[in-house]
Parts: C-alpha cells; sequence; structure tokens
C-alpha cells in the first residue's frame, strides 16, 4: 500500500489529516479511486443513502460586485438583467413545493434594492408554505444575518472561493478577504446552518491553497460545503483561461467529505454543465446534495455565472423526473425530510 492509500485510510478512521497529507492526496491520481470509493463509505455511514433535493430560486442577477469570474459582475453589461417581485418568487416557491421539494434556496447576485425588510418579508411568507430555507445573496452586516434568521431563514450559503488572500482579492476587486472571513464566522454565531466552498482551477491557484480551503472548511466546522470548477465565463477578464478539472474538484470534495463526515455537501452544476454524469461521479464520491432550479426559464437563462449551464433547457418538472431517475439507478433514494446536518460522530 502506498503512502496516499495510507493517508486516505488514516483520515477515513480519524477524519483529520495535516495540509501536507492533504497535499499529497490531492497530487496523487494513482489513489483517486480509492480515495472516491471512501468518500462514499464515510458519506453512507453518516448522513446515509438519501439524497436531499433544494429547490433553487434565482431571484435576481443584478449585482454590485465585479468579481472577475462571474457573468453577473457588475461591469458585463452584456448580460440582461431582472428582478423579481415577491410574488414572482412565492409564484416559483409554490411550484417547488408541488414538485416536493423540503427546502427552498434563494439566491441572487448582491442587489442594494432588496433590503433587510424585504428579505425578512419573503423569508416569512416562504416560511408560511413549510420551507427549511437557505439563503445565498453574499455579504451582510451581523444585524442582518440576526434579523434574516429571526424571520425564519435556516441555513446561508457564502463561498470563500480561495483562501488564498492575495489570489481571493485579485479576483475580487474592491472587497476584503478579511470581511468574507468575518460574514462567514458571524453566521455561525447567528445560528445558521452555514455554508461555504471555493472554486477549483482559479488562475494561479496552487494545489497548496486547496489544501488550506479544506482545512478552513473544518476550522469553521462548516454545515455545508459547496464546490466546483473553474468555468471560464466569455463576458468577464477571465475569458481566455483555462477551465478547472473536474476529477481535481471531485478529490477537493472527496477530502472535504472524509474530515467533515456528517456534513451536507452538493453535487453541483458546475461539474453536470464539464461532464454529463459530472452530478452522478460526486454523488458518489461523498456527496448527498442536489439543487435542482425552478427558476423560469427566461430568468434562468439569463442568471449566467457561466456559459453552458447543465439543465436549462429542462423544465423544472423535467429535471426532477430526470435527476429521480439517475439518483435511482445509482442505488440512493430522494429524502422526504428538510435535510438539516445531524450529527452521528462517536
Amino acid at each position: 500500500m502506498t503512502e496516499t492509500f495510507k493517508i486516505i485510510e488514516k483520515a477515513t478512521q480519524s477524519h483529520s489529516l495535516s495540509k501536507d497529507e492533504i497535499i499529497k492526496i490531492l497530487k496523487d491520481d494513482n489513489a483517486n479511486e480509492f480515495l472516491f470509493q471512501n468518500a462514499d463509505k464515510i458519506r453512507k455511514k453518516y448522513v446515509g443513502n438519501e439524497v436531499h433535493l433544494r429547490g433553487l430560486i434565482e431571484f435576481s442577477n443584478i449585482c454590485r460586485c465585479n468579481c472577475k469570474y462571474c457573468g453577473l459582475r457588475k461591469d458585463n453589461n452584456l448580460v440582461k438583467r431582472y428582478r423579481m417581485d415577491i410574488e414572482e418568487i412565492l409564484n416559483l416557491a409554490q411550484k417547488a413545493k408541488q414538485y416536493g421539494y423540503k427546502t427552498i434556496v434563494l439566491q441572487s447576485g448582491e442587489d442594494a434594492f432588496f433590503s433587510k425588510e424585504k428579505i425578512c418579508e419573503i423569508i416569512k411568507e416562504i416560511k408560511k408554505l413549510d420551507f427549511a430555507i437557505t439563503l445565498s445573496i453574499g455579504e451582510k452586516t451581523f444585524e442582518e444575518y440576526k434579523a434574516y434568521k429571526a424571520a425564519g431563514a435556516d441555513r446561508y450559503l457564502l463561498r470563500i472561493e480561495t483562501t488564498d488572500k492575495n489570489l481571493y482579492e485579485k479576483m475580487h476587486p474592491s472587497m476584503s478577504f478579511d470581511n468574507r472571513v468575518r460574514c462567514l464566522y458571524d453566521l455561525k454565531k447567528a445560528g445558521f446552518e452555514t455554508g461555504t466552498g471555493c472554486l477549483v482551477g482559479l488562475p494561479s491557484q496552487t494545489i497548496e491553497s486547496l489544501a488550506d480551503d479544506i482545512l478552513f472548511f473544518k476550522e469553521l466546522d462548516a454545515d455545508m460545503i459547496g464546490l466546483g470548477p473553474f468555468i471560464p465565463n466569455p463576458q468577464t477578464p477571465l475569458k481566455d483561461k483555462k477551465t478547472g478539472n473536474l476529477i481535481l474538484a471531485i478529490k477537493v470534495m472527496a477530502v472535504t467529505r472524509l474530515l467533515l463526515p456528517d456534513i451536507n455537501i452538493p453535487a453541483t452544476t458546475a461539474m453536470e454543465t464539464l461532464q454529463p454524469d459530472g452530478r452522478i461521479i460526486a454523488l458518489k464520491s461523498g456527496a448527498n446534495v442536489v439543487m435542482p432550479n425552478v427558476t423560469c426559464e427566461d430568468c434562468k437563462q439569463k442568471y449566467e455565472i457561466y456559459p453552458g449551464k447543465a439543465g436549462l433547457n429542462n423544465s423544472p418538472e423535467e429535471y426532477k423526473r430526470v435527476i429521480t431517475s439517475k439518483i435511482e439507478a445509482i442505488g440512493r433514494t430522494i429524502s422526504d425530510g428538510y435535510g438539516f446536518r445531524t450529527s452521528r460522530l462517536n
């Protein structure tokens, strides 16, 4: 047994690794199948065979930020902007209820139109439909986070994207890495199930910094980790950069499962965008969540963080049917619960 195999076995037993050990796993492709099998085994032991489906509503593509990789960036004048009103959002939530989803994920650009009061009103109305609510709406103050939690929101997703401070600030003009970290710890303090994650394959990113990302997830004790390969958008400054590697992204995800065995990990759309069975590979390598998009077709087409997003041409009903069939084909079942993190650690 090679050293890498021994390190993976150690992580499977102890859920702990050093930075150097993580780097060895990420650099050694000879142990990939063993890594994926162990991540799947740990997933089964700690979170079971159920896959949680979360209905995604992308309610605004207006954003104050200028992140270099994102098609919604403020300076992209080619994107057609939209903003839903509360009735449109609630209509989509009601449809998600009909599809059988138990969680709504409300996602948008950092759109200043949606004040604390407006977001709280949306949360309260959706909560009446008996949903768990995940917010993914960017950096806010601690007071805003507390207000959202009091209104009934349960989870909050705010990806760090990279823990390399220099790379973070290069990719996020006029934004502060320290403020991003502050937001994540504020979310934990406010009582949210807190989600974060990273982009794998950003220009100038190193394996060493990906190892730091995984250790940051562990230190934060994140409740959810969403990550995926970088996909260049032709309407951004990174349009000519190389696409991230799907297998490396799945390796980062699998190591994260070994170190945080009882968390929720989505098989992300970016994975399926790069490879038609990318989501299924992820589900067999440690993931236990899928977030089907229930946004109306016109808006869904305009929410283009990166091009060619998987599922764009499927209706929500069709996508639910297809993903359910794929999940059942690998021996997994669709959860009928809300999908909160349930610690099974001894």
